[in-house]
């Protein structure tokens, strides 16, 4: 083996390498452009106002908003406001063929929107990804 198939050998790999770092870069930007775009729940129409409720201890509100697309059945999106900072909302509910939305809270971190239970502010429901 002489000196001069090894620097080859060396460059290959180094172009190999850099090759599978752009193709790993390159998937993961159109993976995260497919999730953005389709199911990302930041990006859900704002819709018209329904109904609102808030929880016993007043920590939060879940705003209710109807959504009606020209092309497609109804939607329902659930906003839960987080009243003791500020009024920062988060979107915690997403289904399709819906256009009225009943809302109970059962205690001060559980919530049924429409039969879904969640459990406020982690839990989310989308229709999408069931």
């Amino acid at each position: 083996m002489t000196a001069n198939s090894t620097i080859k050998g060396t460059k290959r790999k180094k172009i190999v390498k850099i090759s599978l770092i752009i193709s790993f870069l390159f998937m993961g930007v159109i993976v995260y452009g497919v999730y953005w775009a389709f199911f990302d729940m930041n990006r859900l129409p704002t819709g018209e106002y329904l109904t609102e409720e808030t929880s016993p201890d007043g920590k939060y509100t879940l705003k209710a908003y109807v959504s009606s697309p020209s092309l497609s059945a109804d939607a329902v999106r659930g906003e839960i406001v987080f009243n003791e900072r500020n009024g920062k909302t988060k979107n915690i509910y997403w289904n399709y063929r819906e256009s009225t939305a009943k809302i109970e809270w059962l205690n001060n971190n559980t919530v049924v929107i429409n039969g879904y239970t969640l459990e406020v502010p982690n839990e989310k429901f989308d229709f999408r990804r069931q």
